[in-house]
This record gives structure tokens, sequence and C-alpha cells, in this order.
């Protein structure tokens, strides 16, 4: 049952391309997502950020790799936190053209993995930050 993937989606009342831009522009996503300085939007290219959490003293690294990239339609890479666990997962964004909009369905395999990092890497913290992301942060990015 911990390994069935988390499964996030959401609609956007605009074109694919500019949801494309949004999550592969290192430039847009700073204004929504994440700094992520050393992002290229190319397979096998590593890029990392830190997130500091906002009630605690931590800053989680994240160092992940693209494995998939077709524009328009998809977009996968690895997940770690080679600080604070030695697993690995997989995030793909896929993005489908649906009338009047864009659906974007963001698949997250293998959170399992973290398990060796305690309770702050479960399962239910990864399903309500990718909610949070895409339901509330990249939507808002998008009415702009």
């Amino acid at each position: 049952m911990n390994n069935i993937p988390i499964i996030v989606e959401q609609l956007y009342p605009v074109p694919v391309s500019k949801v494309w831009e949004a999550i592969t522009d290192k430039n847009q996503m700073k204004e929504w997502y994440f700094t992520i300085d050393d992002f290229e939007l190319k397979q096998g290219a590593e890029f990392n950020f830190d997130v500091n959490v906002p009630d605690g003293d931590f800053i989680y690294h994240h160092r992940c790799v693209i494995k998939e990239v077709i524009p328009e339609k998809k977009f996968s890479h690895t997940w770690t936190h080679p600080s604070h666990s030695k697993g690995e997962s997989l995030v793909t964004w896929s993005l489908h053209p649906v009338e009047g909009g864009t659906k974007v369905r963001l698949t997250h395999e293998g959170v399992e993995n973290f398990a060796d990092g305690g309770e702050n890497f479960a399962r239910e913290n990864y399903v309500a930050g990718w909610t949070e992301i895409l339901g509330t942060y990249l939507k808002e990015f998008l009415a702009e």
C-alpha cells in the first residue's frame, strides 16, 4: 500500500505552452516553485535546490536528475534528499490539452524510499506539499 504513487491533478484555464514554460523555465519557477539556479532542461542534467522549513531549523537539500523531456507533454526527474535519506524517487509532470485549458498530472513514485529520513518524509507530507504547489502556487502564478 505504501508504494502507491502519489498523483495530483489540476486544471488550468491556460494553453499547454504557458504551463510548460512555468514548470521548465527557471526564471518563472522561482516565482511560484523553488529557486533552482542550476536548472537546465536537458535529459541527464542535474539540478539542486534547498528548502528551508519555516517551523524548524531544517534545510532540506534536493538533488534531481532529469530523466525525460518531451516538450509541452512530459518532464520527469529523480527527487532525492541526499543530506537526510539514501532514497530516490521519481517525479513526472504530464501535460494534457483539454477544452478550455490544460490538465497537469503530477506523479511522484517512490516516496516510501525515504523512510530512513524519518517522519518528515512521510507520504502524507508529500501529498500535502504537491497539492499546495499545484493547487495554490502554480494556479495563482498562471492566473496572473
